[in-house]
């Protein structure tokens, strides 16, 4: 009882979800919610690898369970980012920085967090000043809310798109009520979803702590709130207040530990992620898989083999490392080592789709052309904006002469990296050799995405 009575008070102040939107409809929100995707996804780097973002995917999946019923379908993206941030935009659109996933040190941190900026959407704290501003433009929207969310970050100078979302930015930004409205419903779905409540307070300290290290890598939108340190001592008192089995509530990082492995073996400079992971135990199963991929990079391929060779004996049986093992082999010319780890990992785990990736490359390369198209079909299931994918299927379509196909996907590759020279030149050759219906269609679904991301190259 005690929980419900700290926790649920702003419950019954959530408007029926037929009064939310009023003259900004919902149709407006989730389409400012895709344009402002295809922003980002046009001007800033992100994380394609399925393990990462998955996992933040079942995060929001996790924190939805004491949400009420919304009105649109919550995706989240990794920006290659150093800078401690995350954001949420109308639409049910999640965007979390690797600079914040590095830092923290609890999946509860993260957790809270997200479930903070979450709670920005479901109690509508853009879209209700949106609602203010009927003549305006959703494209400049997008823009406004680039350089709300993202405008001091290290990637963020040109994301305010024109004068108009420039000016909107400082409309649309958070007022302190706002985020203290955040911050409580964030608690109330980071306790629903089973973490520790003290996450909340870790994430923002953590965030806090880093302002004095480094202004520019605080978040605009939290920096420009000078109570954070009073929202933080209010969180403490509404958590120390709650049941005692809820804050002894166990801490669980296995696969934040695992995803952060990842991260900065893979992304960040490897000559500082290798002397991270010189510092970690010997038997430390995921560091010897992370320094091996650190090693790689350097180009330091026997050291690196031994190193996979260590990661594999000590955990054999999981799929991460298999298929790192695997994808680094494959690199490096041994098809048949490759084959062995990347099937094992496909076993292990059938949502692994960066094995699938290199596994279709690998039966390519051994001119098992079939066997290939039927993985990359697969994988454009579910990862159809990944560019990497329609490089490496369209390269082998267009070595083995189905030219319409592989000019197409080197043009889908070409777009969905931004490089419009190279779009326009494959879109040029696959409609010369489109001679099907079927082909003449294909191009229309083409020009129609071709469309969205040419809508802010052109700004």
């Amino acid at each position: 009882m005690l929980a419900m009575v700290i926790l649920t008070p702003l419950q019954a102040s959530r408007a029926d979800i037929s009064d939310l939107f009023k003259d900004f409809s919902l149709k407006d929100e989730l389409e400012l919610g895709r344009k402002f995707s295809v922003l980002i996804k046009s001007r800033m780097p992100l994380i394609e690898d399925p393990e990462v973002v998955s996992y933040i995917n079942d995060i929001i999946k996790r924190l939805q369970t004491d949400m009420k019923p919304q009105p649109y379908k919550f995706e989240g993206n990794v920006i290659l980012d150093n800078s401690l941030n995350a954001f949420a935009v109308p639409g049910g659109y999640l965007f979390v920085h690797t600079g914040l996933l590095l830092e923290l040190e609890n999946e509860s941190e993260l957790a809270g967090i997200m479930g903070h900026e979450l709670a920005h959407i479901t109690q509508q704290h853009i879209t209700g000043r949106i609602a203010k501003a009927k003549k305006t433009q959703l494209m400049g929207l997008a823009g406004a809310l680039a350089g709300m969310f993202i405008g001091g970050g290290s990637t963020g100078p040109g994301l305010a798109v024109g004068s108009l979302a420039a000016a909107q930015s400082a409309m649309l930004n958070y007022s302190r009520q706002d985020e203290r409205e955040a911050d409580q419903m964030g608690l109330i779905y980071l306790t629903g979803a089973g973490y520790a409540p003290q996450g909340m307070v870790g994430g923002f300290e953590a965030i806090r702590k880093k302002k004095w290290q480094s202004g520019s890598t605080m978040p605009a939108y939290l920096s420009t709130h000078p109570d954070v340190d009073e929202r933080i001592i209010s969180l403490g008192d509404r958590i120390r207040m709650l049941p005692p089995d809820m804050l002894k509530r166990p801490e669980d990082n296995k696969r934040f530990n695992r995803i952060k492995t990842l991260i900065r073996a893979r992304y960040t400079d490897p000559k500082i992620a290798l002397r991270h992971f010189d510092r970690s135990a010997p038997d430390d199963c995921m560091s010897q898989m992370g320094r091996a991929i650190a090693l790689a990079r350097l180009n330091r391929i026997t050291d690196a083999a031994d190193n996979f060779d260590l990661a594999l004996a000590c955990s054999p049986n999981d799929f991460l490392v298999n298929r790192e093992a695997g994808s680094f082999h494959y690199m490096k010319g041994d098809l048949d080592r490759a084959a062995t780890l990347l099937q094992k990992a496909i076993l292990l785990n059938p949502r692994d789709y960066m094995a699938f990736f290199f596994y279709a490359r690998l039966l390519g390369d051994k001119g098992d052309i079939k066997g290939a198209s039927r993985y990359f079909e697969e994988l454009l299931l579910h990862l159809p904006e990944d560019s990497e994918i329609h490089y490496y299927y369209g390269r082998m379509l267009g070595e083995n002469r189905y030219l319409f196909k592989g000019y197409l996907h080197l043009a889908y590759s070409a777009l969905y990296k931004n490089d419009k020279k190279k779009t326009d030149y494959n879109f040029g050759l696959a409609n010369t050799n489109a001679k099907t219906p079927e082909e003449k269609q294909e191009l229309e679904r083409f020009e129609a995405k071709y469309q969205e991301r040419a809508e802010f190259w052109d700004k």
